[in-house]
């Protein structure tokens, strides 16, 4: 219920803002803490574990950086960002082409995710989850 009501509420901001929008720490950073439940997702397929980074890259302009660690609390690896595209209508679209928004591990190697989030205003944020908490059908 509160993933539902959290969207929700992510929604009627988005829906209330300027298409230009959302592209500052202090814009975004509201959004991500209200949605951190969703910055990832573990999905099993094709015999594979997948980290998805999708929610992450659709609020990653106010980010200056993401880095995540798989089965540690420290995040020592980067998810590299898509460029935020200031000054176009859409700034968090998703354009790159042959750019897939996860990762692929062993399958059932994925225990806990940890991710650190680094905001444009210099603060973070930092969460692990554990792999019931997020994986998805």
């Amino acid at each position: 219920m509160k993933k539902i009501l959290y969207s929700l509420l992510a929604c009627a901001l988005v829906s209330a803002a300027p298409a230009n929008a959302f592209t500052t720490a202090a814009e975004v950073k509201p959004i991500l803490n209200a949605t951190k439940g969703n910055w990832i997702a573990v999905r099993e397929f094709d015999g594979n574990d997948l980290v998805y980074f999708t929610h992450l890259e659709s609020w990653r302009c106010g980010l200056d950086g993401v880095k995540y660690g798989i089965n540690s609390e420290t995040p020592d690896q980067e998810w590299e960002l898509e460029t935020c595209y200031e000054g176009e209508g859409a700034p968090n679209a998703m354009k790159a082409e042959g750019r897939l928004p996860y990762i692929t591990l062993p399958l059932g190697s994925v225990e806990t995710v940890t991710i650190e989030l680094l905001y444009d205003d210099g603060s973070t944020d930092v969460v692990t989850f554990q792999r019931d908490a997020v994986k998805t059908p």
